[in-house]
């Protein structure tokens, strides 16, 4: 959640026009509004596909690509990475998974064909998913329109590039956790704390790693100067110098909606993404409840 220096009135003004002229790029045209308490669990799955971040890393850039069809670029210290295909297509995408299959991948980070998947991809948040939030995903996936694209192969420097060493590294950093809630916290700071933690997976971008990828966990939320493409990825801590201890909860949940910062600019860089792709869909009341847990964090030592 970056702040920046104030633009001049007029370029503010025509950014923010900009923004919302832009802001809703939904997948497809639906006849009923993703909720997360719908009954139909293609509808819950397709609010899931908005806070769990698909659209914003399976979708490539530019006017021709197709929505969750894989192949955006998403260069990091450790080289590109090409997120796949995710729509029902059987030859280059997730048509020929089975809904284990599926969980499997998204929970445990190990493919349908047995090789471990590389941590760019959130499954050391997503371990914590509600297993009815996988199962509806999954439903809703299948339901999006199938499309034949093979993604390049991802280009990673060397030793990254030796896939069969992430079984160490598994064996060093990941400890699959169920989302367990805190009796000592409201059902509104539980949610937000699921959603942050787990589904929405801020920790993914807003944590510094380590040299082998690992995500420094006494650093959690703090921000890092080498986030994915090179962007410096800020602190969201209730720090008050460097975070957002500064910020107040009607902050939070009016910058999640429209991407305006409290000082009246407007957000740039991956954030733009974040707001326009994940968090500009979510209700109200899960912003209320990122912004309850937010609020609610101890200052970082």
């Amino acid at each position: 959640m970056p702040r920046r220096e104030s633009t001049p009135l007029l370029l503010g003004a025509v950014a923010a026009l900009l923004f919302v002229l832009t802001a809703v790029r939904p997948v497809a045209a639906d006849d009923e509004t993703p909720t997360p308490d719908a009954a139909s669990a293609v509808v819950r799955g397709h609010y899931v596909l908005y806070a769990a971040g698909c659209l914003a890393c399976h979708t490539a850039k530019g006017d021709n690509a197709k929505p969750l069809a894989g192949g955006l670029a998403l260069k990091t210290a450790f080289g590109t990475f090409y997120p796949p295909n995710i729509t029902p297509d059987k030859q280059t995408g997730i048509g020929g998974w089975t809904e284990a299959q599926f969980a499997e991948a998204l929970t445990h980070g190990v493919s349908p064909d047995g090789h471990p998947l590389y941590p760019a991809f959130p499954y050391t948040s997503y371990d914590g998913m509600r297993p009815q939030d996988v199962r509806d995903l999954y439903a809703y996936l299948q339901t999006v329109t199938p499309v034949h694209n093979q993604v390049p192969a991802n280009a990673l420097k060397f030793p990254y590039s030796i896939r069969s060493a992430l079984w160490v590294w598994r064996w060093l950093y990941f400890k699959p956790q169920p989302f367990k809630a805190d009796p000592g916290k409201s059902a509104v700071w539980n949610r937000g704390a699921y959603l942050v933690r787990n589904m929405g997976h801020c920790g993914e971008c807003h944590t510094p790693r380590n040299f082998m990828g690992a995500k420094e966990q006494d650093k959690r939320l703090m921000g890092t100067a080498s986030g994915p493409e090179g962007d410096q990825i800020p602190n969201i801590t209730q720090d008050q110098q460097n975070g957002i201890g500064g910020w107040s909860k009607k902050d939070l949940t009016d910058f999640l909606q429209s991407g305006f910062l409290p000082n009246g600019d407007v957000v740039g860089g991956s954030m733009y993404d974040v707001i326009t792709d994940i968090t500009s869909h979510l209700t109200d009341a899960d912003r209320d409840a990122i912004a309850t847990y937010l609020t609610d964090l101890p200052k970082p030592k």
